[in-house]
């Protein structure tokens, strides 16, 4: 059975345009996106691209993760450990937004932490070893000598 028979069957396919117009994104990034990887199309019998309906989700998958720092290459790299067989399960989002939701917290947390000191920082120009929590925490650039250690990388 083709791809095309097995969409139709299931009634889940999905024009460029029509995944063009529920996703909002323009038809050039669906194309983009498709050329990267990210999600795949077959040809029906009129030489038309089909999409399977699943490629919404993973297109608003990649916006909403684009939207909060992922790069696209590391979106696709989660996304290659999907299954490509069958229709996604509510496991493998849950295993998806296990790792994303880890690095979430770390990020917040780091982000925290600069919130948390920025102002400790706003003008000083500072390049001290032995105090900055943000770019020497704990001091441990002092064993490297004195100096810009982080600008000038030894």
């Amino acid at each position: 059975m083709s791809n095309e028979q097995f969409y139709s069957k299931l009634k889940a396919i999905l024009s460029v345009g029509e995944l063009s117009k529920r996703s909002g994104l323009p038809i050039s990034t669906i194309h983009f996106y498709e050329e990267k990887g990210i999600i795949s199309s077959f040809r029906n019998n009129g030489n038309q691209r089909q999409f399977p309906r699943e490629s919404l989700r993973i297109v608003s998958l990649v916006k909403a993760a684009q939207g909060i720092g992922y790069s696209l290459e590391e979106i696709k790299s989660m996304l290659d450990n999907l299954p490509k067989d069958r229709k996604l399960t509510d496991a493998d989002w849950t295993r998806i937004s296990k790792v994303w939701r880890n690095e979430i917290e770390s990020k917040i947390k780091a982000l925290m932490q600069i919130r948390d000191h920025l102002d400790k920082c706003i003008g000083c120009g500072c390049l001290s070893l032995t105090e900055c929590p943000l770019r020497n925490p704990e001091d441990k650039l002092c064993k490297k000598g004195s100096g810009p250690q982080l600008i000038l990388k030894k």
